[in-house]
């Protein structure tokens, strides 16, 4: 049996105001597909946060149909999906048993539901149940049981393994943030309300667990346990990853065989770095259309840098200077001014100090004082 495990599409998803929809649309709608074609899988497995947000923009839903109409309709592969801690579950579960017959099996609860898929070894059952924060897992399960979400997922393995039927080969598709999983800095936290990190040994017994929710492709449990990671990096802390999708092979007694397939999107999250001239005049061969996060190293900014740069850079979504320590450090600190009684020049000074580590520049200075005049003339008229 063979499983494309995926998760964490964020449809919608936007980064310093920057759509990534264009972006989405052509991987999924590209490399994606055709990996699906090449392997044939059995399934595709959905781990959650399809969305980006509970409430998402008309046009990632339009995505998601057109994405979902070419895999279940155009491909004839199932698709088992439920929602991350991003998506709202009922929103995402509309017209679910209507669509169940046609191969997508959209699995909305956090109780869970089995679904059965049988090869020449007999059945498999995935095993699929969506988020649920730890106060909705006590609801559903036991109040005086759940304190936290690893509380929380023993009533859920417990009644998945319930779900199972007998001498099935099992497999779970959940979200969570479980022990020993490396976090990017695009990813919401769990941590909250009592919630904590799931241990994995609430997976035991399960054949193969399909996680969403850690952004950066990892096996825990001796690699029963797997995030795909997200197809796309959301943050320039996963600049340099590779995005991949995972092909899920289990044999005839359980055994899983997991292969990462790489992605390649039409633009990736880039870090330049380096001085201003150098950047300018020397822009790398490959890469200028990324989205890029550039810092330059001058040690003084330069005027105009990041409008220039953007004339060779054209997606440029974060921009600074690395800090250098160019003041006397024997020097005494010098106290910033109170903003109740300061004016606004020395405000200004104060906090380019604290940020550039050194005063604000000679030719800033009657700019500065130009804007602030205009500002007072402004209230005062």
């Amino acid at each position: 049996m063979r499983f494309l495990h995926t998760a964490d599409w964020h449809l919608g998803r936007s980064l310093n105001g920057a759509s990534l929809l264009e972006d989405q649309e052509a991987l999924f709608l590209g490399p994606f597909l055709e990996i699906l074609r090449d392997t044939r899988p059995d399934a595709v497995l959905l781990a959650g946060d399809v969305f980006d947000r509970a409430v998402p923009p008309a046009e990632a839903v339009a995505l998601l149909d057109d994405i979902l109409r070419e895999v279940v309709l155009g491909l004839s592969t199932p698709v088992v999906l439920i929602p991350g801690n991003h998506d709202e579950p009922r929103r995402l579960a509309f017209g679910a048993p209507l669509l169940r017959a046609a191969g997508l099996h959209v699995v909305d609860s956090a109780q869970g539901e089995a679904i059965r898929f049988a090869d020449a070894h007999g059945e498999v059952a995935v095993l699929a149940a969506g988020y649920a924060s730890p106060l909705l897992l006590a609801t559903l399960f036991a109040p005086e049981a759940v304190a936290d979400h690893d509380a929380g997922f023993g009533c859920v393995c417990r009644h998945l393994r319930g779900l199972c039927p007998p001498g099935a080969r099992s497999v779970v598709v959940a979200h969570a943030f479980v022990a020993g999983g490396e976090g990017c800095e695009s990813e919401r936290q769990l941590a909250v309300g009592g919630a904590k990190a799931v241990c994995p040994t609430r997976f035991a017994g399960f054949h193969y667990v399909a996680l969403g929710h850690l952004h950066r492709p990892q096996t825990l449990g001796g690699g029963r346990i797997r995030y795909s990671g997200s197809p796309l990096a959301y943050s320039f802390s996963e600049a340099g990853q590779t995005k991949s999708v995972t092909l899920v092979e289990l044999d005839g007694a359980g055994m899983v065989h997991a292969e990462a397939i790489p992605l390649s999107p039409r633009r990736t999250l880039r870090r330049l770095r380096g001085a201003f001239a150098d950047l300018l005049a020397n822009p790398p061969a490959e890469g200028r259309e990324d989205w890029l996060e550039v810092t330059l190293t001058d040690p003084l900014p330069v005027f105009e840098a990041q409008r220039r740069l953007a004339e060779v850079y054209p997606r440029i979504l974060a921009f600074g200077y690395a800090r250098h320590e160019t003041l006397d450090s024997a020097a005494a600190p010098i106290a910033a001014p109170r903003p109740e009684n300061a004016e606004p020049l020395a405000l200004l000074d104060a906090f380019w100090r604290e940020m550039r580590g050194e005063a604000l520049p000679e030719a800033a200075a009657p700019v500065a004082k130009a804007a602030i005049e205009r500002a007072r003339a402004a209230e005062e008229g």
